[in-house]
């Protein structure tokens, strides 16, 4: 099964990855993407479909999560960019997986090392919920103070990725997506828990 992709690929791609960019250099604020819609009764939203095929090339190794992989997503990945897969989480450049997918502790990523904190494992993950208010706040470089981030039942994500500021430069970059809806939280990024605010939320993928 083909699923549908860019209309002009490199220039889609390109504003795309530049939307991405944006949501890195200010963690936690939502960016609206119109890229192409997944096949009926996927798993992911088009965020998520998006930011694959912006990020993914010849020399990109991606891990999918077994959850994840149904529906033909490896194979319409892989005739869309030529991107290679494998079974070994550590040596993914991407990883798509769901916030309970990271309860597994015994599964690892990469981190880089000291001397290459860049070869490291992205994650590409998919929320059922996804808004910019919500119990967990988010500060360090890119954000003036503070900013607030609602993904739902997704503590397995937040604990990994708060433990990021303790391994930095190592650690894992993540892109976050709900239906529409993608952020980013690179590991530079400092996370703690606080008290909840009402608020609307994404709450489809």
């Amino acid at each position: 099964m083909q699923w549908s992709a860019f209309d002009a690929p490199v220039h889609d791609a390109q504003r795309h990855f530049r939307r991405i960019l944006a949501a890195m250099a200010e963690p936690g604020t939502l960016h609206l993407c119109d890229g192409p819609p997944p096949p009926p009764g996927a798993v992911i939203g088009s965020a998520l479909w998006a930011t694959l095929l912006s990020l993914c090339d010849l020399d990109t190794r991606v891990w999918v999560a077994p959850c994840l992989a149904g529906q033909g997503l490896c194979e319409a990945l892989a005739f869309h960019t030529g991107a290679r897969f494998t079974r070994v989480p550590e040596e993914a450049h991407f990883a798509v997986v769901t916030p309970d997918v990271l309860m597994d502790s015994a599964l690892v990523f990469g981190e880089g090392c000291e001397a290459y904190p860049d070869r490291s494992t992205t994650l590409v993950v998919a929320l059922e919920r996804l808004d910019d208010d919500g119990n967990w706040q988010l500060s360090g470089p890119g954000i003036a103070e503070h900013r607030r981030l609602d993904v739902g039942e997704a503590i397995p994500l937040m604990s990994r990725l708060t433990t990021n500021r303790s391994r930095f430069p190592r650690g894992l970059d993540a892109v976050l997506t709900c239906g529409e809806r993608l952020a980013a939280i690179p590991r530079s990024t400092r996370i703690v828990s606080v008290p909840t605010r009402e608020a609307g939320a994404c709450m489809s993928q």
